[in-house]
């Protein structure tokens, strides 16, 4: 019976660790096939005669971002399986963020990624909050050169606290991480949380909280 026990326990780890990260490879690659019906965790391969240099190339990581058609002053350029192809299943992306004076990536998690980040102009105040039931801020004042870790899943920010534009890099550990941001998630849902619900979650009445939803 202990023999069996412990057998179940490795496999359980071994399951464990076989689904904690996107699908892995079996091949060289696995080139996104776009327009495959098949449905699949991912994208199904395309064929590998078909595959072009094209399909892991991307361009336009030099150009800055368009931070003044954003409420939040801050412009995201992502490279992810979506603009690569050849990034399906390889568990991988990056991002180019730009930031006016005074901007912000607001709020948000990656559910399925680890982000690390680098300042490449200007500078950033960031931080990220642990989960329940401490809710600890962890936060660190960034220069350029500076690189900075924010753990999967956990909600995370950038602002520019500088005085000039700030520029940052950052890779994820997922060729297609996702983005929830928790502003526009909580109050920009549709159709929208009842009001009550809000309400009592954050402490105030329903007039704050038709004002903030009124806001997305």
């Amino acid at each position: 019976m202990a023999s069996h026990l412990v057998f179940l326990a490795l496999f359980a780890m071994a399951c464990s660790c076989a689904i904690a990260s996107d699908p892995g490879l079996l091949q060289d690659f696995c080139v996104a096939d776009k327009a495959s019906q098949v449905q699949v965790n991912g994208f199904a391969c395309k064929v590998a005669k078909d595959v072009t240099a094209e399909d892991f190339y991307f361009s336009g990581l030099d150009k800055v971002g368009n931070t003044s058609s954003s409420k939040q002053g801050s412009a995201v350029t992502a490279v992810n399986v979506a603009q690569i192809p050849g990034l399906n299943t390889m568990g991988i992306s990056m991002v180019r963020i730009d930031y006016a004076p005074n901007g912000m990536n607001p709020p948000h998690t990656h559910p399925r990624a680890t982000e690390i980040l680098t300042v490449i102009e200007g500078s950033l105040f960031v931080g990220f909050v642990t989960s329940n039931p401490n809710n600890t801020l962890i936060t660190k004042s960034l220069n350029k050169g500076d690189v900075f870790v924010f753990p999967k899943g956990l909600v995370h920010f950038q602002f520019n606290n500088g005085t000039g534009n700030a520029v940052a890099l950052a890779g994820l550990s997922s060729q297609n991480p996702g983005v929830i941001t928790i502003a526009n998630t909580v109050f920009g849902s549709k159709p929208f949380i009842a009001d009550n619900i809000l309400a009592k979650a954050f402490q105030v009445n329903k007039p704050t909280v038709d004002m903030m939803q009124a806001q997305f």
